[in-house]
């Protein structure tokens, strides 16, 4: 499975949920999950008090109303607005009293088109099931997380693609492992027993039989038009990509116990120790690199490449009652053919170093890939034709700095970059003619990521993102310390993040909602105090508790609501130095926020949009 979405390349969304776990509180919870998950034989009996706790049900909505998937409406027709004006208690007793006699509503079947002409189904549950679904991932997350294999990158914290690729190019740079085992799986998510899949999480130690009766329910819930599945987890269901790791993961570790993790008799200090110890015997040298279905099993050899192929297609079909595509299934001999991966083809090619010839890794963007990319471009090109606005050429910028980042992992990638280049370019110098212009002042972020002197060309005052300027980057190796629960594994993430603002403030803001207020505004105080670093809007004074006030900077009554983009976090004195009109009033509170003209500035903005006159110093 080819991932094009740029949503999973992208670490900021991810830091973002280490985040919320900490903002609610509820990552002292996770810690707890996690170290009881990794002490052996553990049972988690009674998993539903967690679930329902009021901060890991806060916690879902906040992780949900980010992903755009939550504009999305069910078969109810109602999208994540259905909680933005409702009061928090409401909306925790909502998930408490489903949970208590849990029956799914209809799942709405949309069909979504294939790179290569396809089909791909995917199940839109309500907007109330998915919130369940995620107050359940975020428990079982860590649990699951202490069992999962370190070869499993695919939908799983702080792993992307790009660690998936390095751990590829890895084995193919230091072990030689020239022979790759490429498996097909027919419709995986369509396919995967529902009994076998129950079994699977009890003997990971998911033993609370309420909670597994509820995801019993969830697989079986009626597809609207098209009725109750016997099999499969749907794709667009919030737990699908976290139930199909753990149906992997049995597969993942027997791979490994081949060879990896095989229990010698002999204890090493290393594993360089042990692999060449058990190099003399018979077994078959393998490693598995897998990303959600997509995997690839590398090899030394042709023959025991053949063996494994062998074994995983009878192991799956008996194990897992999966059947496996034997036409797209093959054996890759990196040598002579590229193997794909992540919409990346990847084989290697003879380079001369210090008078010695070694085979090096060459990569390309797959010629799917290309074609998508470049269809994805002259589309946004279109808009721009018919529609030529600041918001246009920035969703095409957007598209080309998107398909840099991701495919830059290609060894060869200015080379399939030009080629995509020569094929837009040419649409947008024809249908953009009478618009584009060479004349202007590229931005900082243009100028930030793009180096090379090449054809600048300008709509709406907005810098066009050159398509070929891109270079290769050198794949990171996922470090397994790193990790959202545990101390030690969370220092490594926060050192990338930086920590500007008060914590026990934070706190507060978490745990004293405002009453009256929306789960939406309660849930935006949070997001505004950590954008603000901590800080008042207007004075950048710190804001402390008793002295900091959310303002709407357009009334309610004047029409304005609790989205994030209508709120400022400001201290008491310049709350009220904004909506007073009375002349005495506005003379006391200029004295004690002692507004310089750039704050002033600021204040006359949101007095304005409050429906208020402007003022000065001379007030």
């Amino acid at each position: 499975m080819a991932v094009t979405k740029l949503e999973e390349k992208a670490n900021p969304l991810k830091r973002q949920t280490l985040r919320n776990n900490e903002y609610y509180d509820t990552q002292s919870m996770f810690d707890k999950l996690y170290r009881m998950s990794k002490k052996d034989k553990h049972s988690f009996t009674n998993l539903l008090q967690y679930i329902t706790d009021e901060r890991n049900i806060r916690l879902a909505y906040r992780n949900i109303k980010r992903n755009r998937g939550s504009a999305t409406s069910g078969v109810d027709r109602r999208t994540i607005k259905r909680w933005e004006q409702d009061n928090t208690e409401n909306y925790i007793n909502y998930v408490r009293d489903r949970l208590r006699n849990y029956q799914p509503q209809p799942v709405r079947r949309v069909e979504i088109p294939k790179a290569n002409g396809k089909l791909r189904p995917l199940g839109i549950p309500t907007i109330g099931d998915r919130l369940i679904q995620q107050c359940i991932k975020q428990v079982l997350t860590p649990i699951c997380e202490t069992k999962f294999h370190p070869r499993s990158f695919g939908f799983r914290p702080n792993r992307n693609p790009k660690h998936a690729m390095g751990a590829f190019y890895f084995r193919i740079n230091r072990s030689q492992c020239y022979y790759v085992v490429d498996i097909d799986i027919k419709g995986f998510f369509d396919n995967v027993d529902h009994s076998k899949l129950l079994k699977q999480m009890w003997s990971m130690g998911i033993r609370d039989k309420n909670l597994l009766s509820i995801i019993a329910k969830m697989l079986k819930s009626e597809i609207k038009g098209i009725g109750v599945p016997t099999k499969g987890t749907p794709q667009g269901s919030i737990l699908s990509p976290l139930l199909s790791n753990i149906v992997l993961n049995e597969f993942d570790w027997w791979i490994s116990d081949q060879w990896e993790t095989f229990k010698s008799r002999h204890e090493y200090l290393n594993n360089t120790k042990k692999f060449h110890a058990l190099r003399k015997g018979k077994l078959k040298e393998m490693y598995l690199v897998r990303y959600a279905d997509d995997f690839k099993i590398q090899c030394k050899s042709y023959q025991d490449a053949v063996k494994i192929y062998h074994g995983v297609v009878k192991w799956l079909k008996d194990r897992l009652g999966l059947e496996v595509s034997h036409e797209k299934s093959k054996i890759t001999n990196l040598r002579k053919e590229y193997s794909e991966f992540l919409g990346i083809k990847v084989t290697t090619q003879p380079s001369k170093k210090d008078s010695k010839t070694e085979l090096v890794i060459k990569s390309h963007m797959t010629e799917t890939s290309k074609a998508k990319v470049s269809k994805q471009l002259k589309e946004h090109i279109k808009r721009i034709k018919y529609k030529p606005d600041s918001k246009a050429v920035m969703n095409y910028n957007s598209a080309v700095l998107g398909c840099q980042l991701y495919y830059k992992m290609a060894t060869h990638i200015s080379l399939d970059m030009n080629d995509i280049a020569f094929s837009v370019n040419r649409v947008l110098r024809n249908r953009l003619k009478s618009i584009r212009t060479s004349r202007g002042k590229p931005s900082e972020t243009y100028l930030k990521f793009y180096k090379n002197n090449y054809q600048r060309w300008y709509i709406a005052n907005i810098g066009l993102f050159p398509i070929a300027d891109v270079q290769c980057e050198k794949l990171p190796q996922f470090t397994q310390s790193i990790c959202d629960y545990t101390v030690e594994g969370r220092t490594q993430i926060h050192k990338k993040l930086g920590n500007s603002y008060n914590d026990n403030i934070l706190l507060y803001i978490v745990k004293n909602p405002l009453e009256n207020g929306s789960l939406e505004l309660n849930d935006n105080r949070i997001s505004l105090y950590i954008a603000q670093k901590g800080k008042c809007f207007v004075s950048k004074e710190l804001l402390q508790i008793g002295n900091m006030e959310v303002h709407h900077k357009k009334p309610v009554a004047s029409g304005g609501d609790d989205r994030y983009n209508n709120l400022v976090f400001l201290t008491s004195n310049v709350h009220k130095l904004i909506h007073t009109i009375k002349t005495e009033t506005i003379q006391r509170y200029i004295r004690l926020v002692r507004p310089d003209e750039s704050q002033l500035k600021k204040i006359n903005k949101l007095r304005k949009e409050a429906g208020n006159s402007e003022i000065n110093l001379t007030v």
